[in-house]
């Protein structure tokens, strides 16, 4: 095992990676000028296979130990960035209006791509590597559809390992925890139907506006009085949509949200209890209700035997006061949960310092994370593929 010191030479080269990765973002799957800068470096590394195209812009490269016979695992990394308008003031600040890498997924491809250097230079491993370089993990389906594009039995993967950076977590720390780490999360859309009418009459209306309020109220009981304390539901509406004039009550009122949760059944809970509740307070009204409910991603659950390897790599790299072994669970969601239902795996937070939260316009990967990040890759493949 080596210690943080040995990656620190590849920082300066895989800040300049990240710099260009974050000037040049990209969003969903339309990830083509992202997926041909990876494709570029992997081949310069002398990588012994890359293969891309796979759910539209995914790469899958990979990297042949010393010894054959052995297994291959996997690391993967996210590419998508986001719709949002970047407030960072960095100098290497997105060149592209209304995208911005606001999540770090510049930051883990920087990463990724300066462990294949290291590990394609050294290959002090036996079996081989796959490296996994993901689109859209922002809208909950490119783990899903690299998956279901064979990715795991086409390149032999018997285990697969995510890692992602937090904010507020000091640089050089790593958290994770057994079972379940990130929540599912699932969506809905409510049409609220009423009878229009003109506001100074609301007699002569069914004002769905009204309605939609004590829908929204009704539905923070679902959460606080029909489910166990101790199991995690979030219930969040995030989006109102009613008249467009001072003057009118509409027909109709749209409500959507999102539902997060770490108890799979919760998911039964909610898709049924939602739209009982909020059909039950319309027609109490004389209204009805139009629900639609998506499952965008499963409970992201770490492996046992998975888990306790990224705990002794990352101990080993950083010593053991700077592993929190027993992290809280994450009420946000992560579409890795899609490759660790199909293979045993884990995924690791890593520490990204005091900068803005992940979403935030001023948000910006800590490039002084680089070299941990490397590490813990370069390690993780030395372990578990051991010579």
């Amino acid at each position: 095992m080596r210690g943080i010191e040995a990656f620190r030479d590849v920082q300066a080269e895989a800040t300049a990676w990240r710099h260009y990765l974050h000037e040049n973002p990209e969003l969903e799957y339309r990830l083509y000028n992202t997926a041909k800068f990876v494709t570029e470096k992997l081949a310069s590394f002398g990588v012994d296979h890359v293969e891309t195209g796979i759910a539209e812009t995914g790469v899958v490269a990979i990297i042949n130990g010393k010894c054959g016979g052995g297994p291959t695992i996997a690391l993967r990394a996210d590419m998508d960035a986001l719709p949002i308008v970047e407030r960072s003031e960095k100098r290497w600040s997105s060149k592209v209006s209304g995208r911005m890498h606001a999540c770090g997924h510049d930051g883990h491809m920087a990463m990724l791509l300066g462990a294949a250097k290291y590990l394609a230079t050294t290959r002090r491993f036996r079996g081989s590597i796959a490296l996994i370089f993901q689109p859209a993990e922002e809208d909950g389906l490119g783990g899903k559809r690299m998956v279901e594009a064979g990715i795991m039995d086409r390149f032999s993967i018997s285990k697969v390992f995510g890692l992602h950076n937090v904010p507020g977590m000091e640089v050089g720390k790593f958290g994770i925890c057994h079972g379940p780490i990130m929540a599912a999360l699932d969506e809905f859309d409510l049409v609220v139907k009423g009878r229009g009418g003109h506001a100074a009459k609301p007699h002569e209306a069914i004002d769905p506006v009204v309605i939609a309020a004590q829908i929204i109220v009704g539905l923070q009981t679902l959460v606080s009085r029909y489910t166990n304390p101790i199991e995690a539901l979030v219930i969040s509406v995030t989006k109102l949509n009613a008249a467009q004039a001072y003057n009118i009550i509409p027909d109709r009122v749209e409500v959507a949200g999102s539902v997060r949760t770490l108890v799979p059944g919760l998911r039964d809970f909610a898709e049924r209890q939602i739209v009982s509740s909020a059909r039950g307070i319309a027609r109490g009204f004389g209204a009805d209700v139009e629900f639609r409910y998506f499952r965008s991603g499963p409970v992201t659950v770490n492996h046992a035997k998975e888990t306790d390897l990224a705990i002794t790599v990352a101990r080993n790299l950083v010593g053991p006061t700077s592993v929190d072994d027993k992290i809280l669970p994450r009420m946000g969601s992560e579409d890795f949960a899609y490759m660790l239902e199909a293979r045993p795996g884990a995924i690791i937070f890593l520490g990204n310092g005091s900068t803005a939260s992940l979403h935030h316009p001023a948000y910006d990967f800590n490039d002084e994370t680089l070299p941990y990040g490397i590490g813990y890759w370069v390690n993780l493949v030395e372990m578990v593929l051991a010579l």
